[in-house]
This record gives C-alpha cells, structure tokens and sequence, in this order.
C-alpha cells in the first residue's frame, strides 16, 4: 500500500490552472487536495460519444449533432432571442440563444458548419436546443467525437464543467502512479465483492463508450456501488466512534431510590401503554449509568413520548439534579409547560418557564432559581441555552423534534450541564417517525427506542382527499360538526413564499368563514401574532370557548385537544408527508371519531397525487415515513436546516439500502482488526465537516 505522494494532503493549488482564486472557489465545493478532486464524483453523464442525424432526434434527447447554417435571425417576443437554423440533410433543427454577444451573431452566417451538444426540445417549426455548446468547423474539418461517457460535476459559481474536467483529468493521471491508499484490505474487498478503489475512481469520471449508460445514471454499476459502499462505511464509522467516545464520558448515575417516578405515574388520569412502560424501563436503565445518555425515542403522533419524557425527568429530580425540556416554538414548548406543570406541581416539584419573551425582571426571577437550585425543571425554547442561563446541577436534558435543532444549538445546552468532568443525560423525542435504514446510518451514535403502539380507545382518523370545487360541502360539514358539540381546525397552508402573505392570507379565510358560519365562534391563530395572544387563543380553543380554529401550520406539533374532532387542510398538495401526517394528528385524540379533509387545487403533479394517496390510505407514521423518504429523500425529511446535516456525494441510502448491513459488519470488522484505517476513510470522505452529536 503505497503512499509516496500523499494525494489527500496534495494542495489542489499545484495542479495545472489553479491559481488562488480557483482555489478558494473549488473550496467551496470541498475541494482543497488532489485526493478531493478525485472524490468530487459525477453527478450524471452524457453521451457524445457519437454524431446523430439531425431527422434520428427525439425530444428529450442529449445528442451531438453537425449541421449547416441555412439562416440566422433576431425574434422579439416577451425576449429578445437569436435564432440559429442549422440542417444536415436528414433534417432541421432551431438553435434559441436568449444570451448572445454580436460577434457570436455576426460568426452564425449560412453555409458556416457546427458540431452542437445539447437537450432536444420541441420548437414551433423544428425541433429546438436552447443555448446548445458548439464549437464552429473548419471546411472539410471533422474532429473525433469523444471517446468516453462525459462526466457532469457538481458544480457552484465561477467553476465550470471543463474545469473541472481538466483537474480530474490531472488526478487521474497522478493516480495512475498508484499513490491513492486503498483503505479497504483485500479480505473485505473479497468478502462484499467489491473492486478496488483506484479502477472504481477511474470508471465513474471516465466511463468508456461502452459503458452501460442506464446503470450510471441509476447509480447501480459496480464501481458506484464499491465508491457509495466506502462512503456509507464512512458516516457510520464517524458515529460508531462518536458513540465510543460518549462512553468514556462521565455522568451523575441517576439510580433508583426515591418514589417519585412511580407517584408520578400513578396519579395520572390514564394508564401507561406497554411500549410506554417499557421504553421507559430502557430509559431508567440508562440513567443509572455513569455515562451520559444518548437515547432517541421515536413515536408516531399521540403515542405519549411527553409522559415518557416525564417519568424519566421524574427520576433526575429524584436524584437532586435539574431538568431542562427544549422544544422548537413556543407553541410546542408552552404545551409541554402546561403538562409538566399539571403532572409534577400537585407532587411538590417547580417548574418553569424560559423563553425568548420571558424578559426583565420575571428573567431574572427564573435565572435566580435556576443558578440556585430552587427551580428543578425548566421548560422553554432555544433560550435555555443563552449564556447567561447557569443551572446548579443540571443532570437531564429533553430535546423535542431535534432534527430542528442544529448541532451547535444542542451542544450549548448539554454544555450548561457540564460540572467538570460530568456532562448531564440527553433523551432526544421526534414525532417524525425515521426508517431503521436512515437511523441505522444518521443516528449510530444513539441508542433508538420506538413507541410503537398507540394509547387504547384511540379511532382511527377518516381521511378523505377532494378538490376545492367542493369547498361548500366542507363548510357545511364543518357546521354540522360543531352542531353537534365538537371542534374544527381550519389550516391555511403556505399559498406564498413570504410568512405574512401567508398570514394574510389566513386572516381572509377567518374572516370568510366568520361570515358564511356566524352561529359560530371563530377564531384566527399564525405566527406573525404575539404569543401571548397565541397562547390565550389556543387556551380558548381548548376550554371549548372557540368552535373553528382557523391556524396555519403553526399547529403542526403539540397542541392536545380531544374535542377536535375536524381538520381541514388547504392546499394539502403543497405539503409534505410528514407535514400532513403531522397536522392530522391533531384531531382523533380523544374516543371521538374523527375526520380529515384534505382539499386541493388541481391540476395535481405526480408526486402530489402520490402523496395525497399515501396519506388517505394509511395512518402508520412508520409507512409513512417509508413513503416519505422514497418520494424526498433523507435531506428532506430531516430537514435541511439541522446544521451537519449528512449530505452524500455518491451514496443514496434508498437505493443503497442492501449495502447498510454489509456496512455494519465492514465497520465492526474494521474497528476491532484494522482501527488504523478508520480514521483515514472517515477523513476521506467527511473531510471537516460537523457532526451530529460530535462530543
């Protein structure tokens, strides 16, 4: 295994054409070594390996073509266009340059000869390609078409596609002296039949003529799968490390003593569920252990992850310690206030409120008792971890929907807790339900416990899909329900990209609906409004003061109103899977049968139809998460915004999803006979990129 000139550490700047202001753009795309180069892998291919008659075309196609030029024209429509027609005799064939110089105007004259590469498209006379690449033909001049599939490259501004074709050119050649460290050995390579590095990095930038285009762009050809096989090998390596190094961390053991847990259950109006008792037996387990927790508690939409939250947050008090219980909005946190407060005050134990609206003296007031000790649970959003909040002994940690969360925000509040070399437990709760696949490579580092059973007596949500022609018939069936004594929601999904548009555009609804159902109470809830008139709105709802709540998405998650019977659902094709699921969830929470009218504005795409199907049909959050994840992908259903979040250059872990348990054993494998190459591949392919959870 050579490694005389050390590629990884090679500065991209030595090679041909890169100079400093390249350089700090290839930085951007992660590109900072030649070993980098290589690794920036290509994103689809074309095929110019062949000249195809003009006549032969189909629209859609990629294709070369050579024709001449039989006429160049200006056309003034909505833009200002030059019209380019070329022909070869077995057809014609209309160049569109939207952006154009005089000169490249004044070069199109007739009879001048063109190769041309670019997308087919129909046209109003000839078939058209818009802003085609071509390069002007000498008389009697006929270059050799390409000999290999062209490489497309993940690409940002001021770098273009030859250029970085022309340095993967230069790796290549410097990987032909053999000076890339193949970091998997030959029993590994063997036993997941796998080829090796140096022949898969070669194939994926230039593939031959030959190759099997279909297979490419699908991802599938072996040299892919040995490239997505490393990478996957990669991420969960960098997890597995991070959870061993978790586990030389030191934390109070929160062990069994007092009675507080069991006193919390019991006075409850409700008996726990199986799952419930038993995750929270896996959670008290790992409280008694002198390392901190790491635990994710995945459960579908009403399966009681807060009381489970509780009864764990039970045993810390228990055991002298603080708790803080971090959601992401105020609206989420302020219903985790109002159960903490119901459940934990009638035994005795305070708990308080620290948000960003929590200001002057009523802060300072929180800030005393929480530096003091006095305060032994705190609920509240992102502000518990400014820095000017100090805990005395801050020994648990709850985390609500974490993957709305970034890294850094999370690390702030586990910092709080440290108390020398003592680092407080985390529990981390979503209600997004995440396919063992993604977990098994995004959440290595945790340990999972899963919900998965719903408390007795609850119905399932009926749920019906129509077009919003029909939106009379829903008023009525809104009128009718709330006839009867029960409680609608009326959401307004985003109709705009702009927050108060979409605002705007709830408060139009509200008052429409006041005046088409005046018999009954209606009210308006969105996020632009303070949250103390949110929180006063929302109480009113729930002590049955309003009839119709009309709200946008801001009632995705946390608010528990049994009597909700009803939820109408505007503009449900523009939403997301989880987000539907999510929003549904907030009816059928009580032994009422309830409804779900999702109502759309046609014409539907594809994928709305798909979603819209998916989510009438089924109200397993585990299927639809399945579901969601084939439709958006990974990136999506987390949600871009979590800071770390794992962005793949090759590996996709829908079509990859045979390859996670090789991963697995190719991990464990290499942890316990090879650690001295798990640091390299990690490097390899994550470079310095932050990691969920990094300790």
């Amino acid at each position: 295994m050579k490694n005389d000139t050390a590629l990884d550490t090679l500065p991209v700047i030595t090679l041909r054409g890169v100079g400093p202001r390249s350089a700090a753009r290839l930085a951007v795309l992660g590109i900072e070594t030649v070993q980098d180069v290589l690794f920036h892998l290509p994103r689809r291919y074309e095929d110019r390996t062949r000249v195809t008659p003009i006549g032969a075309l189909r629209f859609g196609d990629h294709a070369v073509v050579e024709g001449e030029v039989e006429l160049a024209q200006l056309a003034y429509g909505r833009r200002r266009s030059l019209l380019v027609r070329v022909s070869d005799g077995s057809g014609a064939l209309t160049l569109r340059f939207f952006h154009f110089s005089k000169a490249q105007q004044q070069n199109m004259v007739r009879g001048c000869r063109l190769r041309i590469y670019g997308e087919v498209r129909k046209g109003p006379a000839t078939p058209e390609m818009v802003h085609p690449e071509y390069q002007r033909l000498a008389e009697g001049e006929s270059p050799q078409v390409e000999d290999r599939l062209t490489a497309v490259y993940p690409t940002t501004e001021g770098v273009h596609q030859l250029t970085l074709r022309k340095l993967s050119d230069q790796a290549l050649q410097l990987l032909e002296q053999d000076c890339l460290p193949e970091w998997l050995s030959a029993e590994l390579l063997s036993t997941h039949q796998l080829v090796d590095l140096h022949t898969a990095l070669r194939y994926v930038h230039r593939p031959p003529a030959d190759a099997q285009l279909e297979a490419l762009e699908a991802g599938v050809h072996p040299t892919q799968r040995r490239l997505a096989f490393e990478e996957l090998l990669a991420h969960h390596l960098s997890l597995r490390r991070l959870r061993e190094r978790a586990r030389r961390l030191r934390a109070v053991s929160l062990r069994p003593g007092g009675e507080l847990t069991e006193r919390l259950i019991g006075s409850l109006p409700f008996r726990l569920t199986t799952a419930q008792r038993r995750v929270i037996d896996e959670l008290l387990q790992d409280l008694a252990q002198t390392h901190p927790m790491m635990r994710l508690v995945q459960g579908d939409v009403g399966s009681g992850k807060t009381v489970v939250a509780a009864a764990t947050a039970a045993r810390a008090v228990d055991n002298g310690c603080q708790v803080a219980v971090m959601a992401p909005t105020e609206l989420l946190a302020d219903q985790h206030l109002q159960n903490f407060t119901a459940w934990f005050e009638p035994l005795g134990i305070r708990v308080g409120w620290l948000s960003g609206k929590v200001k002057g003296k009523a802060r300072a007031v929180v800030l005393d008792e929480l530096a003091g000790g006095g305060l032994q649970i705190v609920v509240g959003t992102h502000a518990l971890f400014q820095q000017d909040v100090v805990f005395h002994q801050l020994g648990l940690i709850v985390i609500d929907e974490q993957h709305r969360f970034g890294v850094h925000q999370r690390l702030a509040l586990r910092d709080k807790g440290r108390a020398g070399a003592l680092l407080p437990h985390q529990l981390i709760m979503t209600a997004t339900p995440i396919p063992r696949t993604l977990a098994m490579t995004l959440y290595a580092d945790l340990d999972t416990s899963v919900i998965d059973e719903l408390p007795p007596g609850r119905i399932p949500v009926q749920t019906v899909v129509i077009p919003d022609s029909r939106r009379d018939e829903v008023i009525q069936r809104v009128r009718d329900a709330c006839r009867d004594g029960r409680q609608a929601y009326w959401v307004c999904t985003l109709i705009e990209e702009s927050e108060s548009l979409q605002c705007e555009a709830a408060e139009e609804t509200a008052r429409l609906l006041t005046e088409t159902l005046p018999e009954l109470r209606v009210a308006l809830v969105h996020g632009r409004m303070k949250e103390a008139d949110k929180a006063h709105c929302m109480a009113a709802f729930k002590a049955a003061d309003i009839d119709l709540l009309v709200a946008t998405t801001v009632i995705e998650v946390g608010v528990d109103v049994p009597n909700a019977s009803l939820m109408i659902i505007e503009n449900a094709e523009r939403l997301g899977l989880s987000q539907l699921h999510q929003l549904r969830g907030r009816v059928g929470r009580g032994a009422l049968q309830s409804s779900c009218v999702l109502m759309y504005r046609g014409p539907l795409s594809q994928m709305a139809r798909k979603r819209l199907a998916v989510i009438r049909e089924t109200g397993d959050g585990f299927e639809i998460a399945r579901h969601d994840l084939e439709l958006r992908g990974p990136g999506e259903v987390l949600g871009t915004r979590q800071t770390g979040m794992v962005q793949f250059r090759i590996a996709d872990l829908i079509r990859d999803q045979a390859l996670l348990d090789k991963v697995e054993q190719a991990a464990g494998y290499l942890l316990e006979c090879e650690p001295q190459n798990v640091q390299p591949i990690v490097r390899r392919w994550l470079g310095k990129s932050v990691r969920y959870g990094e300790v």
